[in-house]
């Protein structure tokens, strides 16, 4: 199971704990590309609405943009300077796209202090900007490309990764990286990491079970295969633990470096 952590001092610090555990590790950097294709869309908001009932991916971030716009200009009074942690308690894009059509508009100046509202402009006469993944677009970009301009815009981005790999399929083991890791690793990287650990621990024991009966690598293949898919049952989840040949005999030769069976050609020792 793999650990993503944010720094390359929390992939050291993540190792050296793993180790003085006792738990086998192997930190990894790795350099990555991430590549997002997005359709962007402008107009007036009176424009947006207009083609608001044949595309309706527009009309869930109108509704978003009217809501923003009504939060922000409901109370702010010309003249008033408003610091950016007021107008924004969290992350959204929505006033973040009003707040830009302001700006654009020049109803809102950005000072030393703030944001000043110099006028109250009508929704409708502003300029929005949307921005829709390609993915969750779909079918809908033929009308989208007939009510407004849609511009395709790909964004790559360029990063390195931290990583700590834990070698181990013992379920004690598992669990104590699982407990160490969870002040280092990223939110969903731990609960990836979290069902990967336990899926492999099973997967392990099962066939190490059978080992003890088949001693030929094909023989013992074959059997661990009539075992597809492999079912975990908690109080209320339930894992189901999918694999193909070809990822058994990989996992037989993870099982040989950590020393829990031996393979040389068709034959198996545990």
């Amino acid at each position: 199971m793999r650990f993503e952590v944010l720094t390359k001092e929390d992939m050291n610090a993540l190792s050296r704990e793993l180790s003085r555990a006792g738990i086998m590790n192997r930190p990894k950097e790795e350099t990555t590309a991430e590549i997002e294709h997005y359709f962007v869309v402008r107009g007036t908001y009176a424009e947006l609405v207009s083609v608001a009932s044949e595309v309706p991916a527009i009309g869930e971030k109108i509704e978003a943009v009217k809501l923003a716009y009504d939060e922000l200009i409901g109370d702010w009074e010309p003249g008033e300077v408003r610091e950016l942690n007021t107008l924004f308690e969290e992350p959204d894009l929505a006033k973040l796209s009003v707040i830009s059509a302001l700006v654009e508009a020049g109803a809102v100046e950005e000072t030393d202090d703030g944001f000043l509202l110099k006028e109250k402009v009508p929704l409708d006469a502003l300029n929005i900007e949307l921005r829709f993944p390609a993915e969750e677009i779909g079918d809908e970009i033929e009308e989208l490309e007939k009510g407004l301009n849609a511009t395709l815009v790909t964004e790559y981005t360029l990063e390195k990764r931290y990583y700590v790999e834990v070698l181990e399929v013992e379920r004690e083991l598992i669990e104590a990286a699982l407990d160490i890791a969870e002040d280092y690793a990223t939110e969903e990287s731990y609960v990836d990491a979290m069902f990967d650990g336990i899926a492999r621990s099973v997967l392990a024991g099962r066939i190490l079970e059978l080992a003890e009966k088949y001693k030929r690598k094909n023989e013992l293949i074959e059997a661990v295969m009539e075992l597809e898919p492999i079912t975990i049952e908690g109080k209320n989840e339930r894992v189901n633990i999918y694999y193909d040949e070809d990822a058994i005999e990989d996992f037989l030769k993870v099982l040989q470096t950590l020393g829990y069976l031996k393979v040389k050609g068709n034959r198996i020792w545990v």
